[in-house]
């Protein structure tokens, strides 16, 4: 018997297909060892050794593999090719010690019979400066969680982290916030006309010359300047000075890297970073497509090459030959040039494994997301072997018999789709009417149009993702995490899927801008980022980059525990006097926002909620009564956020919370409604009774 170990059972379930009796494959469920939860697990005294340790629940799952491994002739560790697959593979050979002979790495970035079958027949040695170098990444971000998370708890509040990629994305969105705050919004005006030809059609145009010289944006700065420019051409005959047309070739866009993906699914489809991922991992580990059993429907997808497989690019053509004509087909095979430093997470894009599975032939088979998602996918790889767009542009300019002012109209039509037809772009059609010069046009409406300019758009997932690969931060597998983590830590909240910072997120980046600037430093965090990919490359041993970075950060760390004060920090004076002790009240910064606090504390423990202006929340009266004293209830502001209290306080301390309908019934007794409730820590799901 020869086992075949991989990380998920679902990925098992599709290579089981491929394979004979003679094999047998199982699945690790992950990382079967990592370094402890409940201490650092580096030895900083011995070189920064990890200290690894298997945790209770995998206890079970290893025992089990590891008898497997000993009864097979062969044993292939067939994890993913990167750092982390390659780990978890390392991890496994280090506990099962088999001889050399036994063990052997394949690797493969599609789940397709040929594919792993072409793995199984040139297995390698494991790459152990991947290993190292996902080594060190896990490392360094333990040495920087585990010292400066405590910092933030023992001088702002409990709970906080820190962590070297997410306090750089922190910071991104900080600085985005300020830029919008900061933000001076300006009017100007613009002129535009509706003409009608003599064949009653009608069609836009703006102001585009005055004075013989191009209007620029901000130029007309008030009403009275726009009807300025009005008065003279109310009353002026028109006529076309010139018709340009112009045809242009659109090229299509690359297959998708993980980056890339991220973003596009994130416009197109409204999915976060951590949602496509998951997806697209379904999609990569196979999913049942009827009698075909299951399948692995795209490549790997954690990658930064936009490569394609002389396979994928012959299929291409003959499906784009078959479906749509010879005419859409690109002249030759199209090769993408990876413009990522250090791509090397695979060696493909993202691609589906096979041309012939198009979408609608299998949307039965997959959920609502896995179709969107797989739609995606597919149509931008078969795109990018399809012949140019053909665009036709025409630009047109109208005078008139009084002034040298200049009207412009501008329209695009696409003459050929090519690509287009199967990944249409979001620019629609402005089809302007057949014009021609010296045609005499009707002014049929001239007005001036107010604008005001608008401050920075908040991040995105899609432009935080863009924005964190063009500073070199962070690689494929990190985009998605790093993004959910600075949201469950409650740096960053959702608003109309954008990424909002909350109050906590501006003291603790301005506290480690201040103090740890290397932290959260855009090129350190780069460089650190290029270390472990030279680490990669076996060009830089682990230990002194992980040194040279912990020494003086260390350093650093020990120094402001001494220099800074916790009141410093988080406490803000006020005129404010306690209404229940009489001391001084003070703002204070903590996890849920800005509140009042008295300085009491212990002893008085009043507060109060403060509103995004930094004023107090007044209470809101609602329709109840107390249940122990028959006072009005009224909804409060804590420093936990909204409930339901006595108006009564503090004579009456009755109180609740206030729960959230989601709209399911509780599936044990039905008569309940699950509601979100909050916890000491989080957020959960209960039932109303």
């Amino acid at each position: 018997m020869k086992l075949v170990i991989v990380e998920s059972p679902t990925k098992a379930k599709t290579i089981s297909k491929f394979l004979g009796k003679e094999y047998k494959i199982d699945s690790s469920y992950g990382h079967v060892r990592d370094l402890p939860k409940s201490k650092l697990g580096v030895d900083i005294e011995h070189n920064f050794a990890p200290q690894y340790v298997v945790f209770r629940a995998n206890q079970k799952r290893l025992t089990a593999l590891r008898k497997s491994a000993e009864k097979a002739s062969e044993v292939y560790y067939a994890t993913d090719e990167d750092r982390e697959g390659e780990a978890i593979a390392w991890h496994l050979a280090e506990m099962f010690k088999l001889p050399e002979d036994k063990q052997k790495r394949i690797a493969f970035h599609e789940i397709t019979k040929e594919a792993v079958e072409e793995a199984l027949e040139h297995p390698r040695q494991l790459d152990l400066n991947l290993v190292d170098a996902q080594q060190a990444r896990r490392v360094l971000d333990r040495l920087v969680g585990y010292k400066l998370s405590p910092f933030l708890w023992n001088k702002v509040a409990k709970g906080l982290s820190a962590g070297r990629v997410q306090s750089v994305a922190v910071r991104l969105i900080v600085e985005r916030e300020r830029e919008i705050q900061d933000f001076q919004q300006e009017e100007y005006w613009s002129v535009e006309a509706d003409f009608k030809t003599d064949k009653e059609e009608i069609f836009h145009a703006k102001l585009h010359k005055t004075g013989g010289k191009v209007i620029d944006k901000m130029e007309i700065k008030s009403k009275d300047e726009a009807e300025k420019i009005l008065a003279a051409l109310n009353s002026a005959a028109y006529q076309i000075d010139s018709v340009e047309k112009k045809e242009s070739k659109k090229h299509p866009l690359p297959p998708f890297s993980t980056s890339t993906l991220q973003q596009e699914a994130n416009r197109r489809l409204g999915f976060s970073a951590k949602l496509t991922m998951m997806v697209a991992q379904q999609l990569y580990e196979g999913v049942p497509i009827g009698s075909d059993g299951h399948v692995g429907l795209i490549t790997y997808m954690r990658t930064d090459s936009l490569n394609l497989s002389e396979r994928f690019l012959s299929e291409a053509a003959s499906y784009i030959k078959d479906s749509f004509g010879k005419e859409y087909a690109a002249d030759t095979f199209r090769r993408f040039k990876t413009k990522s430093k250090g791509a090397q997470e695979a060696h493909e894009a993202i691609r589906p494994t096979h041309v012939s599975y198009a979408p609608e032939s299998i949307k039965e088979h997959l959920d609502a997301r896995q179709y969107k998602l797989y739609n995606l996918i597919w149509a931008r790889a078969v795109a990018s072997q399809m012949a140019e767009a053909v665009v036709a542009g025409t630009t047109v300019d109208v005078g008139n018999n009084k002034t040298d002012d200049i009207f412009r109209a501008t329209g695009q039509t696409i003459k050929f789709a090519g690509w287009l037809k199967v990944y249409p772009g979001a620019s629609a059609e402005v089809i302007l009417p057949a014009l021609r010069e010296k045609e005499k046009l009707t002014l049929e409406k001239l007005e001036p149009l107010q604008h005001f300019t608008q401050p920075p758009a908040r991040y995105s997932d899609a432009t935080l993702v863009k924005a964190l690969e063009e500073k070199g931060i962070g690689r494929p597998s990190t985009y998605a995490p790093t993004i959910a983590t600075v949201i469950n830590r409650g740096y960053v909240a959702r608003e109309e899927r954008r990424l909002k910072p909350t109050d906590i997120a501006f003291l603790v980046n301005d506290l480690l801008v201040e103090h740890f600037p290397k932290i959260v430093d855009y090129t350190f965090t780069a460089k650190m980022e290029g270390d472990l990919d030279a680490i990669a490359e076996g060009e830089l041993a682990w230990q002194p980059v992980i040194k040279d970075f912990f020494e003086p950060f260390n350093e650093n760390l020990q120094v402001k525990y001494q220099e800074l004060n916790k009141k410093d920090i988080v406490n803000e004076e006020t005129n404010e006097v306690c209404e229940k002790c009489g001391r001084p009240m003070v703002i204070k910064t903590g996890r849920y926002g800005r509140f009042l606090a008295c300085t009491g504390y212990p002893e008085c423990k009043n507060t109060k909620q403060l509103n995004s202006d930094g004023e107090k929340e007044p209470d809101e009266v609602i329709d109840e009564v107390c249940p122990k004293c028959g006072k009005p209830m009224v909804v409060k502001h804590g420093r936990y956020g909204k409930f339901i209290a006595c108006s009564d306080y503090p004579t009456c301390k009755t109180t609740k919370q206030i729960l959230k309908p989601t709209g399911v019934k509780c599936p044990k007794r039905g008569t309940g409604d699950i509601v979100e409730r909050r916890g000491k820590r989080k957020t959960f799901y209960g039932c109303s009774r």
